[in-house]
């Protein structure tokens, strides 16, 4: 292994051993506290822009296969992690290493991770710069991880979209344990899906909900899609500021009322956009797997997956029109919210998570119900 370096904007330097390609990355610097699923972040495309530094102490230890990619590549731009362990599990292709080389992303073994995210959680996310390349100077990677562009103000979401429509049917996850598996509802709804960095398993969930999926580039009119006729529309997560994307809240405000929707994660703050709301950035952001989040409909907790930077202004949201729905009880930020007059919900944080946990896989279960009630009328 190489030496490698990770060098911050404000001044800080982190060196451990390189893995993966050889190579050079930048991005804003973030960390996820995820216990497991490290390949699912390796290809949320989410993360597009960003190195990620895992706080799991020991990372690769079951390996990767292709069952658990979450799209096509990772997205990732670079990994820190404290130890790469051997991949020893029955699934196992291939290990993190060989996976990551592969795609051609660099990562960093043996670097101080707590260190890093105390700096992370004090700060704020950073910039940065991961090289793990011979000779790297670390004074140098400092002065360039200042001009790396702030994620603020980054549209990163028509980046990473597909560019053509597409259909899609598959309903089971290989990655999902069988004694969560319900039982597969023939498809009874035409579903446009809008693909702002979508996962598999969200398209898996929703088919398994009794959806016929059309996935469409995030730059659809609103005109293109009622041309299809859906009885549904669904909102996808993906990366960046919500902010820039204001034609596609103008589509979807346009869709408003005419079609029953659902938003994930930056389809959340789309939604919000939409209604005359705002967004704003995180200091860290919200990224793993133990989010406690109050549903304020049922008075309940549940357990979610959370990997966002930006989130909804609840105070910007007219509450004669909007009603808030979920709140996040580490800091209180806005998770879900409905409009009072249409067929419309969304939440920020990740109901169809693979591995998990899977409290709100019920979401999906509403939105085919919101389909069905709405079709009867």
């Amino acid at each position: 292994m190489n030496t490698a370096i990770l060098a911050l904007e404000d001044g800080a330097i982190f060196e451990g051993l390189g893995f993966g390609a050889p190579a050079e990355s930048q991005g804003e610097v973030v960390f996820n506290t995820s216990l497991t699923g490290y390949q699912e972040i390796f290809t949320d495309p989410s993360y597009a822009g960003q190195i990620v530094c895992l706080t799991n102490p020991q990372i690769g230890n079951y390996g990767t296969n292709a069952g658990d990619d979450e799209a096509a590549r990772p997205f990732i731009e670079g990994l820190l992690v404290r130890e790469l362990t051997a991949a020893s599990n029955w699934r196992s292709e291939s290990d993190a290493d060989a996976y990551l080389k592969r795609h051609r992303i660099p990562a960093s073994a043996e670097i101080d991770t707590r260190a890093l995210v105390r700096r992370l959680r004090t700060k704020g996310s950073l910039r940065g710069i991961l090289s793990t390349m011979p000779g790297a100077d670390a004074k140098e990677l400092v002065e360039r991880a200042r001009q790396v562009p702030s994620m603020a103000g980054l549209d990163l979401a028509t980046r990473v979209s597909t560019k053509a429509h597409y259909p899609w049917t598959e309903t089971i996850s290989p990655a999902l344990p069988s004694e969560v598996l319900r039982a597969v509802t023939p498809p009874e709804f035409n579903v446009v899906a809008y693909d702002f960095g979508i996962k598999r398993n969200i398209l898996r969930c929703l088919a398994h909900a009794g959806a016929k999926l059309t996935v469409v580039p995030a730059g659809t009119s609103a005109a293109d899609v009622l041309a299809m006729r859906p009885d549904g529309v669904f909102l996808s997560n993906g990366p960046g500021d919500p902010e820039p994307l204001e034609f596609q809240a103008k589509q979807i405000s346009q869709l408003m009322g005419r079609v029953p929707m659902f938003g994930i994660c930056l389809g959340h703050q789309i939604m919000g956009l939409a209604v005359g709301g705002k967004t704003y950035k995180l200091k860290f952001g919200h990224r793993g797997g133990n989010h406690p989040v109050l549903n304020k409909l049922t008075g309940k907790v549940e357990i979610t997956v959370q990997n966002h930077g930006f989130a909804v202004d609840p105070d910007s949201l007219d509450a004669q029109r909007i009603e808030l729905t979920h709140i996040n009880l580490n800091d209180q930020t806005l998770e879900g919210f409905r409009h009072r007059e249409h067929p419309a919900f969304c939440v920020q944080y990740h109901p169809e998570a693979a591995p998990g946990p899977h409290d709100s896989q019920y979401l999906f279960d509403d939105f085919a119900r919101l389909m069905r009630d709405w079709k009867k009328a």
